[in-house]
């Protein structure tokens, strides 16, 4: 995720970087932020210290409101598990105002339709977060929308090239070079 950040060279109406990836600390390090951190960075709620409780209970009261709305079986247990859901990358366009989950997957090669069926299990594992930063991000009127972008390449290094390469693209990261060389360091 570090070499998208230091790539993403896009710059957006004020010529400055376009995306910002705040997750990705170092080559070595990168944050993974639950959905508090998420929100909080997108200002769609004051998120106060542990023991505050108020806005922590009104984020639980909204995801309860959310899962019912779309008439999703839950608990509390469920509700703790959707907070603390962590994709492994976040890009932030904050002209746009645009939240992509970035996750980076290595998976079994062997099958014909190993990526299509990996792509699915990330794309299942986080609509109803999505979900729910889209359907707070409309409620609040704030223009926030959420979406999520998958990078998955095989163990015996498959990859759907031009489809990785798009993705990188559609982060700021312009130069073919650069996206080739990410490529080529990812198999």
């Amino acid at each position: 995720m570090f070499s998208i950040r230091k790539s993403s060279t896009e710059l957006n109406n004020a010529s400055e970087p376009r995306w910002h990836f705040p997750s990705a600390l170092s080559p070595e390090a990168h944050a993974e932020w639950d959905l508090y951190k998420i929100l909080e960075y997108m200002g769609l709620h004051e998120i106060l210290p542990p023991g505050s409780g108020k806005n922590r209970a009104k984020l639980r009261k909204d995801i309860e409101e959310y899962l019912t709305a779309y008439a999703i079986d839950f608990d509390d247990a469920d509700i703790d598990t959707f907070i603390a859901l962590r994709s492994d990358g976040l890009a932030f366009d904050m002209e746009e105002k645009s939240c992509v989950l970035l996750e980076y997957t290595r998976a079994m090669d062997t099958n014909e339709d190993w990526a299509e069926k990996k792509e699915q299990q990330k794309n299942d594992r986080y609509s109803s977060l999505l979900g729910f930063i889209n359907h707070l991000g409309h409620r609040e009127k704030s223009g926030w929308k959420a979406s999520q972008t998958n990078f998955t390449t095989g163990v015996r290094g498959s990859l759907h090239t031009s489809q990785f390469l798009t993705r990188l693209e559609s982060l700021g990261v312009k130069n073919k070079n650069t996206r080739e060389t990410i490529r080529n360091r990812t198999v």
